[in-house]
């Protein structure tokens, strides 16, 4: 992967969609990424790694992964994952922590720290398709099927 630009104007954020699969659960991790620049620029991150892991462990790496093709600066960085564990590991200071991978989270804490601000959000899996397509793509699989629709029934009146 090319490295992104490191220009950033006031007010532009990089912005990485990421998401982690392991098969089975735990098992093998597929990371997955999109960055956006602040210049638009659109890049992608889909690898597999070479240790076993939980589903967790594979979307913090994911992040690590993604902070790490960003170029050292202070600009604003806005971080999404439909992993709820993630999200409040990173940005709550009290969160209870996972004993375990607590380590990577301090390091990935430390990376986050190099932005300014550093936004960590969770969104719905729905809105995550293209990361989550990424890792499991590292790992040889389709992407999921869409989910169904929920069926709105009409009331007769």
């Amino acid at each position: 992967m090319p490295a992104p630009s490191s220009d950033c104007q006031p007010g532009a954020a990089w912005v990485i969609h990421c998401d982690g699969s392991a098969l089975p659960n735990p098992g093998r991790m597929g990371l997955g990424a999109v960055i956006v620049a602040p210049d638009g620029t659109k890049q992608t991150l889909s690898q597999a790694t070479h240790t076993v892991g939980c589903n967790n462990e594979a979307e913090l790496r994911a992040v690590m992964a993604a902070l790490r093709t960003l170029p050292a600066t202070g600009c604003a960085v806005e971080v999404y994952s439909d992993n709820s564990v993630l999200v409040s590991q990173l940005m709550q200071a009290h969160a209870r922590p996972i004993a375990r991978l607590a380590p990577l989270f301090d390091e990935a804490r430390e990376m986050l720290a190099r932005f300014d601000p550093c936004i960590v959000r969770w969104l719905p899996r729905h809105r995550n398709t293209e990361a989550d397509a990424l890792a499991r793509s590292a790992l040889g699989l389709p992407p999921k099927p869409p989910s169904p629709s929920l069926k709105r029934h009409r009331h007769k009146r």
